[in-house]
């Protein structure tokens, strides 16, 4: 894959270049991503999300070589990846999208255990995608237990 392609894909289409708060433009990214992905089965939605793991790490492990910094903000792909995670198996309804987009953003940037330490120890490409997908699974289940007491 060229240098070229590599930058294009793990910068969300270049989205990484936004002046203004990369990672919450690339986790924007991911909303019709999404909506597209939710139109699929649950085997489908997943497939797609483990095999965007492994392609997003690579890219994004070439992406931190080629651009010579660790985690660059530029690097959006995981933001993506996140969003996805934190959507897996949640209706896409408006009100669901914004919870999701707000807990998701919260969670990447606050980087509660294991977040942190994952994003410290893991190199590479599975470290920067790992954190954002473990960030996304806490969104994900914070709206399950919010639905889950507003029934009772």
């Amino acid at each position: 894959m060229s240098n070229k392609a590599v930058i294009f894909l793990s910068t969300g289409f270049y989205t990484g270049y936004s002046p203004i708060a990369p990672g919450t433009v690339g986790t924007i990214l991911g909303i019709p991503l999404g909506i597209f992905l939710s139109r699929f089965n649950t085997i489908s939605q997943m497939l797609v999300i483990v095999i965007l793991f492994f392609v997003f790490s690579f890219i994004s492990g070439k992406a931190e070589e080629i651009l010579g910094k660790k985690d660059a903000s530029t690097i959006v792909c995981d933001e993506i990846l996140g969003f996805l995670a934190a959507m897996f198996l949640i209706p896409y309804a408006f009100f669901n999208i914004i919870a999701v987009f707000f807990l998701f953003r919260l969670f990447d940037i606050w980087k509660p255990f294991p977040i942190r330490m994952i994003e410290n120890r893991i190199k590479s490409g599975y470290g920067i995608i790992l954190d954002d997908v473990i960030a996304g699974v806490y969104a994900n289940a914070v709206l399950r237990i919010a639905f889950w007491v507003v029934e009772r």
